[in-house]
């Protein structure tokens, strides 16, 4: 069996791990994603209900819409996931949380209608329109 992927935040307060296989590895570039991260996009893994745990504290969630809630650590802040109703079943971790991102790789670009006009893209990666890239 493949090496569980473990994460955290910044601080070490919050702690979770994620049993493989991924259902997903993509990058998003979504205005609520970007504000979220302070970033151009983000990318994450969405990982099925019951391949997933919590393993050290618990995130704060904040209500993004009404669809979405963001997991975050209450002391340093960071982003550690989303979970949207519109993808229910499943939790996302943003893939920089991981102690091994380089182990996965995006596979997707979601969202792409959001991108930033500035942000050149050349990975070569399909493009999707909208967040949902389970069809």
């Amino acid at each position: 069996m493949a090496q569980t992927y473990k994460g955290r935040c910044l601080c070490g307060a919050v702690r979770f791990e994620v049993d493989p296989p991924v259902a997903a590895c993509v990058t998003c570039h979504c205005e609520s994603c970007r504000r979220q991260c302070s970033a151009p996009m983000t990318a994450y893994i969405g990982t099925f209900d019951g391949d997933w745990r919590w393993t050290e504290g618990q995130p704060k969630f904040y209500q993004s819409s009404a669809d979405v809630q963001r997991g975050f650590c209450a002391d340093c802040g960071s982003p550690l996931s989303f979970w949207s109703r519109k993808l229910s079943g499943m939790m996302h971790f943003y893939l920089a949380c991981l102690e091994n991102p380089q182990g996965l790789q995006p596979t997707l670009h979601v969202a792409h209608e959001e991108k930033l006009d500035w942000l050149a893209l050349a990975d070569g990666l399909p493009c999707h329109v909208g967040p949902d890239y389970r069809g």
